[in-house]
């Protein structure tokens, strides 16, 4: 696959939780949110950048609360890893319907409907111009998937994790209870513990501070936003780096 030596970012890992998949009722698969979910992968991969994806499980099982009422918390954690690779046999489906060859990889081996993660096979992949969804997690319980976008993002040298979520960034508060809450269009790895501002779990934020992994928070049902991010334009998103947080813009 050939590089676009114009943008700032040239391999990428989308972040996506198991419930951008879901319809109106937050859980299952809805085909029309697939197929939305594709249309904004497409557009990434036609700027020529390279995508890796991980996807939660939450739309159809989520582990916590069932270990809360008693499951045991490894039980519950790897139907879990099961559900993410559910959905991303769901979103290569819908991906692949675009004409983008997509390979789904897994940490939970089952070799009859996806490959094992094998790190250097992810990367090929990519560099082939394949689109690869790395799903169950890391492989072991007591691990979110927001921990396994950290390391995978690591291991394959992403230059940017994409967390996408329903906000338009990371804002000084809650913006739906504090009308005076403004958005900060850049922060520093320090910025973000200082403020105690909820990016990610602890383990994955450490993660990826350490290993300088830069990360953009952004509304991803806006539906040129991932690609303004991803071309480096500062009106959308939050980008979370080493380099020193800037003064908060207005919120859109």
């Amino acid at each position: 696959m050939t590089a676009n030596d114009q943008l700032p970012y040239q391999r990428v890992l989308l972040k996506l939780s198991g419930e951008a998949l879901a319809g109106d009722t937050g859980m299952g698969i809805d085909p029309e949110k697939s197929a939305y979910i594709a249309q904004r992968v497409q557009a990434v991969y036609q700027l020529g950048m390279q995508v890796a994806i991980v996807i939660g499980g939450g739309n159809l099982w989520r582990g916590e609360p069932a270990a809360k009422l008693g499951m045991d918390r490894s039980t519950a954690d790897h139907m879990g890893m099961i559900a993410t690779v559910m959905n991303g046999l769901a979103l290569q489906d819908a991906i692949e319907r675009l004409g983008i060859v997509t390979r789904v990889q897994t940490a939970v081996e089952m070799n009859s409907v996806a490959e094992p993660y094998i790190r250097l096979r992810a990367i090929r992949h990519m560099e082939k111009g394949r689109v690869v969804i790395l799903s169950g997690g890391i492989g072991n319980p007591y691990f979110t998937t927001d921990s396994a976008a950290a390391l995978r993002a690591s291991e394959i040298h992403a230059d940017v994790i994409v967390k996408a979520t329903k906000v338009d960034g990371v804002y000084s508060a809650d913006p739906l209870e504090n009308p005076d809450a403004t958005r900060f269009s850049q922060l520093s790895y320090q910025d973000v513990l200082n403020q105690q501002l909820r990016v990610m779990d602890t383990t994955a934020f450490t993660l990826c501070q350490e290993n300088a992994m830069p990360i953009i928070v952004l509304n991803f049902w806006n539906p040129h936003d991932l690609v303004k991010a991803l071309q480096g334009e500062q009106c959308v998103g939050t980008l979370i780096s080493e380099a020193p947080g800037r003064q908060p813009s207005l919120p859109l």
